[in-house]
Parts: structure tokens; sequence; C-alpha cells
């Protein structure tokens, strides 16, 4: 196999398998609700979500009114399998705080949130797949595998090395790079856990603690993302979880400005 082909071999199994759907109408929004109700509410049982709480079976909050979702749907049985949000900056409500503001404790001294361009700024958030494809918990007790495309699992190599197989975090953070370059978006906050923080990144998702890790839903920790920065060192460093990213350069915010300029 050539060189040519390892960078390739990540993009073509997300080509393979999956497909990215912006959930832009009513009806894909029902799908988007509907799918966190069943990971968070029925699955995963959190605190906070409990299914008493949403008697239509769709989890929602205040925050989806400003924001985009993503589905993701598994091309071989054509469902959606998981989704993820985008709380983006409201120019009606410049001073509303984005939740990672709200429910942790950010540390200026490593990221001064409020020096933040807000209109390039979001939240990632209901970062959610369903349990046969999610292999998050079996990480959790084991911290020896990673989830790829077909559901199965590849031993851990060391931390130097690159993993090999398509992850659905690197997939659903696809998702992520096209509503953002939507949006012109440049910085994403997040509360992520420890076993998807790993996860991207290996690969290059490079997430940038801002704050001590908080019992949020959950032990989670705040993070940011330049995403300019990432781009610039995954195209470098981890080119074919670049090209799964950005869609082979369709999505590139760094494409994308120069356009604009």
């Amino acid at each position: 196999m050539d060189l040519g082909d390892v960078m390739n071999e990540l993009y073509n199994s997300f080509n393979k398998y999956f497909e990215i759907v912006i959930a832009d109408t009513p009806q894909l929004l029902e799908q988007v609700y509907k799918i966190r109700y069943q990971v968070l509410c029925v699955e995963q049982r959190i605190p906070g979500f409990e299914p008493s709480q949403f008697p239509d079976q769709q989890e929602k909050d205040d925050d989806d009114a400003h924001s985009m979702h993503a589905l993701l749907k598994f091309r071989s049985t054509d469902e959606y399998i998981g989704t993820v949000r985008l709380i983006l900056f409201n120019p009606e409500q410049p001073q509303k705080l984005f939740p990672v503001e709200l429910n942790t404790q950010l540390d200026l001294d490593l990221c001064d949130v409020d020096r933040l361009p807000r209109q390039h700024t979001a939240e990632v958030s209901r970062f959610v797949v369903i349990n046969r494809f999610n292999r998050r918990k079996e990480n959790r007790r084991r911290g020896d595998s990673q989830p790829s495309a077909d559901g199965k699992e590849t031993e851990e190599r060391r931390t130097t090395d690159r993993r090999s197989g398509l992850t659905i975090a690197l997939v659903l953070m696809a998702g992520v790079m096209r509503m953002s370059v939507q949006h012109n978006v440049r910085y994403w906050l997040s509360m992520v856990d420890t076993p998807l923080k790993r996860l991207l990144g290996f690969d290059g998702v490079e997430l940038i603690p801002i704050g001590p890790p908080v019992n949020y839903h959950g032990m989670r920790r705040p993070y940011i993302v330049r995403v300019e920065e990432i781009l610039q060192s995954m195209y470098k460093d981890h080119h074919d979880a670049w090209q799964v990213l950005t869609d082979a350069g369709k999505y590139d915010l760094l494409s994308n400005q120069k356009m604009l300029n």
C-alpha cells in the first residue's frame, strides 16, 4: 500500500459508510430531537434527562432555537444514527452566554472567553450516537479501543502512534465543520468527557482546556478549539483525518476565508 492509499483510507471509509445531513427542515429536526431523546433519556439515562420531562419523546431545550444541527446517516441501512448541535451567537441577544459559560468554571488565565469575537464563536453540544454504534462506554471501562466505521474495534497503539480506522467522533465533527463554514465560526467551545477528548485528539482535533473538570451530566471539562489552527495542523500532520473533517477541502474554513478576501 503506497502513501496515497494510506492518506485516503479514512476518507474512502467516510464516503462508503456515512452521509452527513444538515437538519434544516421540521422533519429532519424531529429526527434530531428523537435521537437525542433515545440516547440521553432512554439509553444513557443521564440525570437531568428524565423521560417524563419529554412526553413527546423529543429532547429539546432553549438553545435549539438559535442552533444548527447535523444528522449522521448510515448508508447501508439508510438510518440516522447520531446527531450534533452547534449553538450559534445570537445577534438579537448579544449578551447571552453559551452553556459552557453558565455551567463550568472558566479559567481566565487559560482563555478569556470575553475577548473572543462572539459572532465567530459557537458551542458544540448534544454530541450523541445511538448505542449500537457507540463504543465510548467500553472505552471508559477499558481505555484500550476505539469505535470504527463498521462497529468493530481496533487495538490501541501507543499514544505516539495514529490509530487505524474511522471514528464516529471524527465523522460528527465533519458535520460541525460544515455548519461552521456556513456561519464563519472560528472558535468552538465545548464541554467534553475524557474519552471523547482522547478520540478526537488522535485524529488531530486538539481540544485546549480552559477550566477544571465539573460534574455536569457526568464529569466534563470546558475546552476551546481554534478552528483555523487545527485545520493547518491537521492538513500537515493528520491529512487523512483532515480530508474527512473538510470533505477533502470542500469545507475548509481557511479556503473559504481566502475566497471571501
